[in-house]
């Protein structure tokens, strides 16, 4: 089983990588630490499986989890999360992952859950079951709001939440400040709000960035 690791603190992966060949015997074949270097490595390295952080910069697990499930359907994801929050849980599944696993467990629930995913069955940490199993309600508005974005807006809206400058995120995307204000500008239309500031408690609230306020 070939394994890839996301996640923006190296001692993490690094205690991963350890625990994940030493205990399971599974090759652990690459380590990303964002979102953006996870999409180009798993494009690169197809891995079988994708432990992915859902909260990284420039790119979160999210958002990295749904492009590699688009150009690489065969990669499987486990989202690794401190977040027990049912829109977020949700966003991660929808996004395509086959399994969400709270940080605050022991390896052995992420061992389940590499087990499960591998066997092609999905696997969720006992804390959260409860969480998916309800109904997500959301008014109207909100799904109309979100089904408007697209990964690119999703991705302008989290580096907007984390105090990135336009200029700065024109770099991040290869595209001029210009294209990159009329895009911001776009997505705050699309969303009705009037300030960056409503912007980031939009991002905050649905899980696009970890932010708090």
């Amino acid at each position: 089983m070939k394994i890839m690791i996301a996640d923006d603190h190296g001692i993490v992966r690094q205690g991963l990588r350890s625990l994940i060949q030493t205990r399971l015997n599974h090759e652990v074949i690459g380590e990303a630490e964002d979102g953006v270097a996870a999409v180009k490595m798993a494009g690169e390295l197809r891995p079988d499986i994708v432990i992915m952080d859902v909260t990284m910069p420039n790119l979160n697990g999210i958002e990295a989890t749904r492009l590699i499930r688009k150009d690489c359907p065969q990669v499987k994801v486990i989202a690794l999360s401190m977040h027990p929050e049912k829109h977020i849980v949700k966003e991660a599944l929808e996004a395509g992952a086959s399994a969400y696993v709270l940080k605050s467990y022991l390896f052995d629930d992420l061992s389940k859950a590499i087990e499960a995913v591998a066997a092609g069955r999905r696997y969720l940490s006992p804390k959260i079951t409860d969480v998916v199993l309800d109904d997500y309600i959301s008014s109207p508005d909100q799904q109309q709001a979100k089904a408007k974005l697209t990964a690119r807006d999703r991705q302008i809206i989290q580096m907007l939440s984390e105090g990135k400058s336009i200029k700065q995120i024109a770099m991040v995307l290869h595209i001029s400040p210009k294209t990159a204000d009329a895009a911001r500008r776009k997505i705050m239309h699309k969303l009705g709000v009037t300030s960056v500031a409503d912007l980031v408690k939009f991002a905050v609230r649905e899980g696009i960035t970890s932010l708090e306020f």
